[in-house]
């Protein structure tokens, strides 16, 4: 049994097809059937039920599959972990975080990484935190920025989490028009009455909101529904509406000014988290440290935000 072979079963398990996984390996088919043969004969098991266009996995596929995955996120742990050594000159950090946080805490942590170790390799995940948990489970991602209301991980892996900092929601309109409000902050029966602008309702700050908006008994006036971050950001800052979204986005943001939202306080916890089974190769250490002292830095920036690190 060799690396190889795992990550020739480990694709066609993920793919489903012997065809779009010797293509993804770049392999020839009849090779890929072979590793896999090979590894069913050395272990004594067939790994794969086949059926003309249906691959699925045996009970010893399924048995298999999470011990694999494993075993190759370990060696490229080690692989890259022996090519940092001469002082991270080399390496690869593969990063994850929701859209909120890639335009915020993210950015500037990625620069301030980059300008310290230009040699490393980056790769940004840029997913919601239940996927992220996923991508974390299969080792594809190393490390990954996550939110509070993330359900428990796949199971078959343990998740270290480390709270970074909590953050408030905070609505966010044009500084080239007047005040939404001229208190520090407003409420939920406030804000219903100012056209909103609500993000595509697979972001959890979406669902959240909605749920304020419902235990209220309160219908908000939405005048856009369905963008991304970016685009809900830009759509603020041209005067079409108001959005609720995360403090620590307004950073670096000009155009756009900010009122706190009471009654109820949202807030949000972010997280950094990492298989507890694998040890993080260098790079990815020193990129953990780097995210560290950012939100560190953006919990002394704004009062709604605060770091949860001792």
């Amino acid at each position: 049994m060799n690396l190889e072979q795992l990550r020739g079963f480990v694709e066609v398990a993920r793919l489903g097809h012997f065809t779009r996984a010797s293509e993804y390996l770049h392999l020839a088919q009849p090779s890929l059937s072979r590793q896999i043969s090979t590894l069913e004969r050395e272990l004594g098991a067939e790994l794969f039920h086949r059926a003309r266009g249906h691959i699925a996995l045996t009970a010893a596929g399924e048995a298999l599959l999470p011990r694999a995955q494993r075993m190759l996120a370990e060696a490229e742990a080690i692989r890259d972990e022996m090519g940092e050594l001469a002082g991270l000159r080399r390496g690869r950090v593969r990063l994850g975080a929701p859209p909120t946080l890639c335009i915020s805490l993210v950015a500037e942590a990625i620069s301030a990484f980059h300008a310290a170790h230009p040699g490393v390799d980056l790769h940004l995940d840029e997913s919601g935190s239940r996927l992220l948990v996923d991508q974390l489970a299969v080792g594809a991602v190393d490390i990954a920025l996550i939110t509070e209301s993330t359900g428990p991980p796949p199971s078959g892996f343990s998740l270290t989490r480390m709270p970074l900092l909590t953050e408030e929601l905070v609505v966010v309109s044009a500084a080239s028009q007047p005040p939404v409000a001229i208190t520090p902050a407003i409420g939920l029966e406030h804000l219903a009455t100012l056209p909103l602008i609500a993000l595509d309702e697979t972001y959890e700050l979406r669902a959240t909101t909605d749920a304020a908006f419902r235990s209220a008994g309160i219908t908000p006036t939405h005048v856009l529904e369905g963008a991304e971050m970016d685009a809900v950001l830009r759509f603020v800052e041209r005067g079409v509406g108001v959005a609720v979204v995360p403090a620590m986005v307004l950073f670096d943001q000009p155009a756009l000014r900010s009122v706190r939202l009471t009654h109820p306080m949202m807030r949000r916890t972010v997280s950094l988290a990492h298989r507890a089974d694998v040890t993080p190769a260098v790079a990815v250490a020193a990129m953990r440290d780097v995210i560290l002292t950012t939100a560190a830095d953006y919990a002394r920036r704004d009062p709604a935000i605060t770091s949860l690190l001792d």
